[in-house]
Formats: structure tokens, sequence, C-alpha cells
């Protein structure tokens, strides 16, 4: 079992920062890749970025350059920095890790509310 645990969310003034922190704790051989999506009401749940082990970064295009996310492979963490944050940006953010053994894993959410 692997367990995802998110923490930094709240709320900020649209143009505001947060950043996201999540760690990945349980029997983990590989972590292939970890990222984080979201889900706003009404909505789908949706990529924000992602970050494969070899450092492959992948971003949704609403957040490109305004985002920028980051991993620490001995630690099993992996942070999201958001930046010039806008009102659609509030939803509930899920971290997710791709772990060899298990497959996909999900954290509970973190919520951010950006007002504008």
């Amino acid at each position: 079992q692997v367990q995802l645990v998110e923490s930094g969310g709240g709320l900020v003034q649209a143009g505001g920062s947060l950043r996201l922190s999540c760690a990945a704790s349980g029997t983990i051989f590989t972590i292939y890749a970890m990222g984080w999506y979201r889900q706003a009401p009404g909505k789908q749940r949706e990529l924000v970025a992602a970050l494969t082990s070899n450092g492959i970064a992948n971003y949704a295009d609403s957040v490109e350059g305004r985002c920028s996310i980051s991993r620490d492979n001995v630690k099993n963490l992996v942070y999201l920095q958001m930046n010039s944050l806008k009102s659609e940006d509030t939803a509930v953010y899920y971290c997710h890790a791709l772990v060899h053994p298990g497959g996909n894993y999900w954290g509970q959410g973190t919520q951010v509310t950006v007002s504008s």
C-alpha cells in the first residue's frame, strides 16, 4: 500500500502564489511519475502537471508558465509551485503517483481557493 499526503492548499487572492506538497510513503520500489490533478465543482478531474522519474515534465496549457513541478526522489516528495493564480484555478488538487508495485495512487486532495 502507498499513501499520498498533500499539504499547502488554502485561500489566496488572485495574483498570489501557493506551494503544494505531497509526500509518498509505504511499499515503494519505484515511482515512475508523480503529479498533480485538479477538479473544480461540476468539472472532470484534469491534469495540472506531472514529472517522471527521469525529469520529464508535462503541464496543462492553462498553467504553463505559471506553475512549476519538482520532485525530491530520495524523500518521495513532489511539489507544485503555483504563481499568478487566477479564480479559475480554484479546485481540489490531488496528488497522483504511478508506482511499482501497485500502480496508480491518489491523495485525499487539498482545496485551493483563489479569490478575485
